[in-house]
């Protein structure tokens, strides 16, 4: 792992307009180390589709965070976003000569080791582990920590693990995790999003810190 403890990733919820949703965005953005959004977008015809990026670019963009579309290469590339997230292998092949070598092809829906080392020989430039699939299901937490500590020990690809809820983000930093994805929870919990990132920040901090005590030498 390059740093010393694990960005954020963001993810959205599926938006039709993102007006709403930009209110609270920037100061979600500012309140921890952000490495990427995954914006979610219901579908839409391209004008609009690629109308609803710019607007959120705008503001990720101008804090040095990658702006990452859930699907929709094509638009991803018109909109101006920073790459786009793909499902599956079959996806992700589907849309390397749209995003590369300008863009970020991630990939996730990776539902065995096998898949995930596909997805990097393939060529894509990160791997997502532990995300809902789209009926919600979602591999156990435990098998999903797993995946990610095999995945850091033997690759150089970067690794993303998804929380989906605060308890799960100390232990995803643990596993050494390159990020930690966090779901839309924080748009819909109690919390404001500003609140639920700085959280996550924390846990994040007092992971690493466990993780650093524990490397220490007796």
């Amino acid at each position: 792992m390059t740093n010393s403890h694990p960005r954020l990733y963001l993810v959205t919820p599926h938006l039709g307009d993102t007006a709403p949703f930009i209110h609270g965005l920037g100061a979600a953005l500012d309140a921890g180390d952000i490495a990427a959004i995954l914006l979610r977008l219901e579908g839409a015809d391209e004008r609009t589709l690629i109308g609803r990026v710019k607007s959120v670019a705008a503001i990720v963009q101008r804090r040095d965070v990658a702006l990452i579309l859930d699907g929709f290469p094509q638009i991803a590339v018109r909109a101006g976003a920073d790459g786009a997230h793909l499902t599956g292998t079959e996806a992700l092949t589907d849309a390397l000569s749209a995003l590369k070598p300008d863009l970020i092809a991630g990939a996730g829906g990776l539902r065995s080791r096998h898949d995930a080392m596909l997805a990097a020989e393939t060529g894509a430039d990160y791997v997502m582990f532990g995300e809902a699939d789209s009926r919600g299901g979602r591999p156990p937490f435990a098998a999903t920590v797993e995946r990610l500590e095999w995945w850091a020990e033997l690759f150089q690809a970067p690794c993303v693990g998804y929380a989906a809820n605060l308890d799960e983000v100390g232990p995803l930093a643990k596993a050494q995790t390159d990020f930690v994805a966090l779901g839309d929870w924080i748009w819909t919990n109690e919390q404001t999003p500003a609140a639920a990132v700085a959280a996550a920040t924390e846990r994040i901090a007092a992971a690493s810190a466990q993780g650093a005590a524990g490397l220490a030498p007796k």
